[in-house]
């Protein structure tokens, strides 16, 4: 058995972190096995977020005065979480395909940038681009009117020196 004082010290460190993730989702995981859990676990590092699996007393009091605390009250059954200070989306596919390829693991609640969303939203937020395609195709836009704008430029020095070359060939201008 641990000391209270233990304790004490768990429940603060898991207070930082509830404090410090911005996304955070909440996921009953019954009856999965050694191997699908160690899956899980190695999908959701790969996603840059963090899995515990927690007693629902003791997330309800640590994330008391954080903004997951409208997620983690009242919970029931086993409980687990995945949760992240970087980006949401690449969290909430890593997490839906494996709640695709294994039927047992659910989702109860989550929280993108400290607010709270639906279950059926873990889904849309899943089908979205990451923040890396959202970025590179944001850079390709830029790059893209920019790239325009000096062809345009381009084409008035080009359209110039064709007229000057013209009018030297046919002898319109006198030297």
């Amino acid at each position: 058995m641990k000391k209270k004082s233990d304790k004490e010290k768990d429940l603060e460190a898991l207070k930082k972190d509830f404090e410090k993730a911005q996304n955070m989702f909440v996921t009953g995981f019954e009856k999965l096995t050694v191997q699908q859990d160690f899956e899980l676990r190695k999908t959701v590092r790969g996603a840059g977020g963090n899995y515990r699996v927690i007693k629902n007393n003791l997330a309800e009091k640590a994330s008391q005065g954080t903004p997951a605390e409208k997620i983690l009250s009242n919970l029931a059954g086993m409980t687990s979480l995945a949760y992240t200070s970087k980006d949401p989306v690449a969290l909430a596919k890593a997490l839906t395909a494996y709640a695709k390829a294994n039927p047992t693991f659910t989702f109860k609640a989550g929280m993108v940038e400290g607010r709270a969303i639906e279950v059926k939203s873990i889904q849309e937020l899943a089908s979205l681009p990451s923040r890396e395609e959202i970025l590179a195709k944001v850079l390709f836009l830029i790059q893209a009117s920019a790239q325009r704008l000096v062809t345009a430029l381009g084409g008035v020095g080009r359209n110039l020196a064709v007229v000057v070359d013209q009018g030297v060939k046919e002898n319109k201008f006198s030297q």
